[in-house]
């Protein structure tokens, strides 16, 4: 396997990635964070259980209540109707009632008066959903803690005493109830009352409604839930695969940029997509694109930089080599100017370049200061006619009043722009021509125009005279004077102020070329313009 694949899967798998060391991808988290609040919506069971402790609650009081009304119909019937109130009794409620006399004996059960009303049910004799119903019930009680109630046996010598119920109604003369588990895992309800006559009731059933009840809410709880984490996770997948896919596409594709192989990489634009992931993925694609462009152009400048720096070092060497060989004074004078000739040539060169090379970072960092242009334009002019204008060129400037043609920026920056103007167009003006500068304010602009009475500048080569390295200078003047980067790096200064520079024709039709500088004004002024 290549490195770089190898580079490219850890990335996506280690700290570049979707992943993190010790953390987890967005889908699995996703579909935990979806699962977990429906994992809340499994405390309904806890409902359930308290659901089901309210259902036997209240048939215990009822089992009760019932047979203290057997009791006192009992009190108040004949002796001889007493049998036939107990089975009518057990008809009613399908209970198994029982009499037992004051010394424990069993002395009348409805089981032998009528038909039994229920009979208990061995697990062994049941089919298998049954055992599952009750691998469940046990899940659940286990679950939710909830309490577990004795297991139901008939007594193998039935009497009195073998049913604590009934003990405590007779010792504390009110009716009782007890709850106990039958073999199949059903509810079996139990009360007990006193009679006066000293004898004692006792009646069980088997309530196998409850169970069916609470089973039968469970199942539809369950299915809701079922249902609600199914709809979850697809709705989960499908937002993990709508957010997951697009994020690993683009994270491909930046390690992939990152890897140096930014060319041979298309940055997916999503254009579908109209949202955050749709507005990084165009991002991400523009970033790219633009990092491309740079690139290229730190590949360009550097060849163009190797290419003009083999001139003069040529000749540089050309000339030490021969000073060895050459005896004669006026040679060895010629070749040493030579010398002289080149070394300035690469050190304009070196300083131009180092400028153009870190002109934009040098711009982002600075803070820009208001300036006005006009009287850095008039400072300028006079200076430069101080020092003298060469071959009797005459510099003519209209100033605006004070404090109009204000922008923000850097003021030697702006400086080195203006100075490279005006000398180009110096350069190329006739002998005693004239280099007029104008400033004016239209539409919240700050325009500054450069004319000379030169040649002008061929529509076709308007845009190339910006290149860098790119030089077209007068016929009269000496190779290497110049490094080719004045107007490069001055499009470079003009742009870091957020301004256009180009090359238009004169106004008044003359031969010439008029450079054009725009910047944004600072505040907003009249746009009138007074000469002074």
């Amino acid at each position: 396997m290549a490195p770089d694949t190898v580079s490219l899967k850890n990335d996506l798998r280690g700290g570049g990635g979707l992943r993190w060391s010790g953390r987890i991808s967005l889908t699995p988290r996703i579909l935990a964070v979806n699962v977990f609040a429906l994992a809340l919506l499994a405390g309904g069971f806890f409902y359930l259980d308290s659901y089901r402790t309210r259902i036997v609650d209240a048939r215990l009081q009822q089992s009760a209540r019932e047979l203290k009304l057997l009791a006192l119909g009992l009190e108040n019937a004949p002796a001889d109707r007493h049998d036939a109130l107990i089975a009518a009794y057990a008809r009613q409620t399908r209970d198994r009632v029982r009499r037992y006399a004051p010394d424990g004996r069993l002395i009348a059960d409805s089981f032998t008066m009528d038909a039994p009303r229920y009979r208990l049910r061995t697990p062994d004799e049941e089919e298998w959903k049954r055992h599952v119903a009750r691998f469940l019930d046990r899940v659940v009680d286990r679950v939710v803690s909830a309490d577990s109630p004795p297991s139901f046996e008939e007594p193998a010598v039935d009497r009195a005493e073998a049913w604590p119920e009934l003990m405590l109604a007779r010792k504390t003369g009110k009716p009782q109830a007890m709850n106990r588990y039958a073999p199949d895992r059903t509810f079996m309800i139990s009360a007990a009352a006193s009679v006066k006559d000293g004898t004692s009731l006792l009646a069980t059933e088997n309530a196998r409604d409850i169970t069916r009840t609470v089973r039968a809410e469970r199942l539809r709880l369950g299915i809701v839930i079922a249902a609600a984490v199914l709809a979850s996770v697809l709705l989960s997948l499908f937002l993990a695969r709508t957010i997951v896919q697009p994020l690993q596409r683009l994270a491909r594709a930046a390690v992939r940029v990152r890897l140096g192989r930014a060319r041979e990489v298309t940055v997916p634009r999503l254009p579908d997509r109209r949202d955050e992931i749709g507005m990084l993925a165009r991002a991400l694609s523009d970033m790219s694109h633009a990092l491309r462009q740079r690139i290229d152009a730190t590949d360009a400048f550097a060849a163009d930089v190797s290419h003009e720096l083999k001139n003069p070092i040529a000749s540089l060497r050309s000339a030490l080599d021969a000073l060895d060989r050459v005896d004669r004074p006026d040679l060895r004078a010629q070749l040493m100017a030579i010398a002289q000739d080149d070394v300035r040539r690469l050190d304009r060169l070196v300083t131009d370049i180092a400028e153009a090379s870190r002109i934009d970072a040098q711009l982002s960092r600075t803070r820009f200061e208001p300036i006005d242009l006009g009287l850095l334009i008039e400072r300028m002019v006079v200076a430069r006619e101080a020092r003298g204008v060469p071959r009797g060129v005459r510099l003519a400037f209209a100033r605006p009043r004070k404090d109009v043609a204000v922008v923000l920026g850097e003021e030697q920056r702006l400086m080195r722009v203006l100075d490279n103007l005006i000398d180009n167009a110096i350069s190329f003006s006739p002998d005693g021509g004239l280099v007029q500068i104008v400033a004016t304010v239209a539409d919240n602009e700050v325009l500054v125009s450069v004319e000379d009475e030169g040649p002008g500048v061929p529509e076709s080569q308007r845009e190339h005279v910006f290149r860098r390295f790119h030089s077209v200078r007068p016929e009269n003047e000496a190779f290497g004077k110049h490094s080719g980067l004045g107007l490069a790096i001055a499009r470079s200064i003009v742009e870091g102020h957020q301004g256009k520079i180009s090359i238009a024709d004169r106004e008044d039709n003359q031969s010439g070329a008029c450079f054009m500088l725009r910047l944004p004004m600072a505040v907003e002024r009249d746009p009138g313009i007074v000469s002074e």
